[in-house]
């Protein structure tokens, strides 16, 4: 297994490799690059080399390195900060007959690579070996070991003789290494084990290979495996002497089916740790992943939409779901407890709906487990505010059509307007209001979480999806977003806002003159933007807390309000006694209607009336115009005929 072939094309995404060398005064940095260039060593060095460009062919990665030498006049220092901030990769020399300037990497350079925030792999060059003094001899492990622990950027070190051509090749073969297989993203040094994602990513590699699912890679499927990744198959004798160099470290690490994915981790962390990087990196780049160990940008398909357009899951995507969710339901309990989430996610680089907005979005019961439809519900939030990563996530668990199959982009807002009926299975509708008018109590109740007396003010937007039943054959995905009263400013900045908006909803404290004041206005301010913009939404006012009695003239300046707007009388609601009115479904209703419930100011109204105006007046000219064209045409006619008979 891993005979890494050195391939005659650029296997990496790279066009080249910057190799910027830095150190003391007088390390040896030119004499090193010349030698590395021309296989010479010079008698004289300019104080400063141009940039120097390998050749292709050096290393077997073929990839093109240039190395940028710099000054260590103190004067320059700006300019080498410049450079060194545009590395992929830098070269810290010191010279072996002068311990200061070993010293001084760590009190000075790798320090101040810290300040410029130069996060690239450094490694660290020994020069003038051959002038070191015999009798201080003592091994580069012993010196650089307390360094490396301090400073975990560095990649390797290794000590070199430009004069006597010893080992300054390797310098320049470890410094592109270091860029075109870095140890960071694979391995920890600390604990000496595989990194999360790494094993994520492995693991997910080891199930695609894995053809008859009976979790071990056969002969044969090992045999398929090498030759994908390094197009040159094993012979029998090298696929029993991989199986037993595992045996004989870890007995689960081989059973009677073949290698096991501990197996299979097991050698991977046995080649990085034998500076064999290429083997693991050269595997996981041929099934897709980026430096990031996460699917590269070009395997996931562009998703183009107009603002007024969303973005929502295929049935062909849903019942791959429904078949996933079965399958890691391990318990058969109809739900997925957060272990068996994170089973389902873990060949994911992360679980997505760690943290805001997905963390908190969908019902769950007392053991934090996800139904069916809260399950699918959170997917239907993720597809519709970053499709991208959602289709990113089916293919990490095993999505197995092509993914562009796996999303379906909606009609237009504004034709579903024209055909006065909207067509989308996923509607999210904005939730405005004053502080402690019950807009976060309402996204609760709408996912199952009892109610609360407590206060406490939601300073970000917030998010709340569950499936709402209009019928047998109707279900849709509604999800909430709750608007924050300070944010309402920052979210009409963007001329688009409520492009992506299907309905929404106005919630007040019935019981209180000031939340239904604050509540009609920011109606009148999203009303008025959406006429501005061209993005009108149907509105929708709701009356909460009315287990309460409500204020003075509370009716009279609702209905009012609602019936100089154009839209419904506000719904009453009480979280507190669970009487939501059918809120949810009348919501849905609304915005599968998106013609109906679009309030009017009275600025829409008499932009309107003008616009009325002005096309009656175009519509009178024109038949004016008509009338004289038709006129001037019987004249003619008139006028020849009498020339004619004269």
């Amino acid at each position: 297994m891993a005979k890494a072939t050195s391939g005659t094309v650029n296997p990496h995404s790279r066009t080249g490799v910057r190799i910027v060398v830095a150190g003391d005064q007088g390390t040896g940095k030119s004499s090193l690059i010349i030698t590395a260039a021309a296989d010479n060593f010079p008698v004289n060095v300019l104080p400063v080399l141009p940039p120097t460009r390998l050749p292709e062919d050096l290393y077997p990665d073929r990839v093109p390195i240039t190395i940028i030498d710099t000054s260590s006049r103190a004067e320059d220092s700006d300019k080498v900060a410049e450079e060194l901030q545009r590395a992929d990769t830098v070269v810290l020399t010191y010279a072996c007959d002068r311990p200061e300037t070993l010293e001084n990497l760590s009190i000075f350079w790798l320090p101040h690579l810290r300040k410029l925030e130069v996060k690239v792999p450094v490694i660290v060059v020994g020069c003038k070996l051959d002038l070191r003094d015999e009798n201080q001899q003592v091994s580069l492990e012993q010196v650089m070991s307390p360094i490396m622990q301090q400073f975990r950027e560095i990649e390797t070190c290794i000590e070199c003789s430009a004069s006597r051509h010893i080992q300054v090749p390797e310098v320049f073969y470890y410094a592109q290494k270091a860029v075109l297989h870095p140890t960071a993203p694979l391995f920890d040094q600390e604990s000496q084990t595989l990194k999360p994602r790494c094993v994520r990513a492995l693991k997910r590699i080891f199930i695609l290979c894995d053809h008859d699912r009976d979790g071990a890679l056969s002969d044969a499927e090992l045999n398929d495996f090498q030759v994908k990744c390094f197009n040159a198959p094993l012979q029998p004798s090298e696929i029993v002497g991989v199986k037993k160099v595992v045996q004989e470290k870890l007995s689960e690490g081989v059973n009677e089916r073949g290698l096991t994915l501990t197996g299979f981790l097991f050698l991977h962390a046995l080649f990085i740790e034998k500076g064999r990087l290429e083997t693991t990196w050269t595997v996981l780049r041929k099934f897709g992943y980026n430096d990031d160990i996460k699917l590269a940008d070009d395997l996931i398909p562009p998703i183009k939409c107009a603002p007024d357009q969303s973005v929502e899951l295929t049935n062909e995507a849903v019942e791959f779901l429904r078949a996933i969710f079965d399958a890691f339901d391990g318990d058969g309990d109809g739900m997925l407890r957060p272990r068996e989430l994170e089973e389902l996610f873990s060949t994911a680089p992360e679980s997505p709906w760690t943290g805001i907005p997905y963390e908190d979005a969908a019902e769950k019961n007392a053991f934090g487990g996800l139904s069916l439809e809260a399950f699918l519900s959170e997917w239907a939030l993720m597809t519709l505010l970053n499709p991208t990563f959602s289709v990113e996530n089916l293919i990490y668990i095993g999505y197995p059509g092509d993914s562009s199959s796996a999303i379906r982009v909606t009609r237009r807002r504004r034709l579903d307007r024209k055909k006065q009926h909207s067509d989308r299975n996923v509607l999210q509708c904005f939730v405005f209001g004053p502080r402690k008018a019950g807009k976060s109590a309402l996204l609760n109740s709408f996912i199952g979480r009892p109610y609360s007396e407590s206060y406490n003010p939601t300073t970000e937007d917030r998010y709340a999806v569950n499936v709402v039943d209009i019928s047998m054959e109707n279900r849709k995905y509604l999800v909430l977003r709750e608007i924050p009263e300070d944010g309402v400013r920052k979210l009409l900045s963007n001329k688009e806002s409520l492009a992506s908006c299907d309905i929404a909803v106005f919630v007040h404290d019935r019981s209180d003159e000031s939340s239904w004041r604050t509540s009609s206005e920011l109606l009148v301010e999203i009303a008025s933007h959406g006429e501005d913009t061209g993005f009108e939404v149907p509105c929708l006012i709701v009356a909460a807390k009315d287990d309460l009695d409500s204020f003075p003239m509370a009716i009279q300046e609702s209905t009012r309000v609602s019936q100089d707007m154009g839209v419904e009388a506000p719904i009453p609601i009480s979280v507190k006694l669970g009487d939501f009115n059918s809120l949810f479904r009348k919501i849905v209703t609304a915005a599968e209607h998106p013609h109906l419930s679009i309030p009017e100011t009275e600025a829409g109204r008499s932009r309107k009336q003008y616009h009325r105006l002005i096309n009656r007046s175009l519509m009178a000219v024109s038949v004016g115009a008509a009338v004289v064209v038709v006129g001037l045409a019987a004249y003619r006619v008139y006028a020849a005929r009498k020339n004619a008979s004269g």
